[in-house]
């Protein structure tokens, strides 16, 4: 790893290591997710005058009006996607600056990921390839839709709110997998959907924050 991933300072190996801490007293369980954080640095995926507060446990802004979700967010999310078990296939709705997506892909066996703003997701692809993670695929598309092409998915997760899952979505998940979600518009709580053979059950979690999931694609 060159030294802009080591980082220097506020961006340190150290750093990233309280912020792991700070995860733990937080309630993050699951050593699998904290290895995948503590592989990854969350300061490359944000503008370098904004990389001395990588590690604070606080959403970042990252252009186009989208934010970079804080790491308990990110760990809580991730944490929940697995549940204690290896995970296959996932589709994330959202790529966004990419840290979601380089977390997942040390969690999972292959990562789908689609986002819709094109001029973020060509940035985003130059910085993944950077980190030399091959087991992610991105596309350009609108998230909604989901990508048949490539289920059904062990896990879904969207890092935008949304009043409820399009049927597509719901469809492309596997049995026993698990979809993870920001619901709501003003008030939002994280939701987690399991389908099993009788179909689908959704539990209501934390209070969170997140932009609202938009439909169709933006190529500018």
């Amino acid at each position: 790893m060159n030294a802009h991933h080591s980082g220097i300072g506020m961006t340190s190996q150290r750093t990233r290591a309280r912020m792991i801490e700070r995860l733990r007293t937080q309630g993050i369980m699951d050593e699998v997710v904290l290895a995948a954080m503590t592989a990854i640095p969350r300061h490359i995926f944000v503008d370098e005058v904004l990389a001395n507060r990588a590690y604070d446990d606080v959403a970042l802004p990252i252009n186009f009006g989208q934010t970079i979700s804080s790491p308990f967010t990110v760990a809580r999310m991730s944490e929940l996607l697995r549940a204690g078990t290896g995970l296959g296939k996932v589709l994330e709705i959202g790529s966004g600056c990419g840290y979601q997506t380089a977390i997942l892909a040390q969690l999972a066996r292959e990562v789908y990921s689609i986002e819709r703003v094109g001029p973020l997701l060509t940035r985003t692809r130059t910085r993944l390839r950077e980190l030399r993670l091959s087991n992610i695929r991105l596309k350009h598309a609108d998230g909604l839709l989901g990508l048949s092409e490539a289920a059904p998915f062990d896990g879904i997760i969207l890092t935008a709110a949304t009043t409820h899952i399009p049927p597509p979505l719901l469809e492309q998940l596997a049995i026993r997998g698990r979809i993870v979600f920001p619901k709501g518009s003003q008030e939002q709580v994280l939701c987690v959907i399991e389908r099993n053979l009788q179909g689908y059950t959704e539990t209501i979690l934390d209070e969170v924050r997140f932009v609202p999931i938009m439909p169709g694609i933006w190529k500018r």
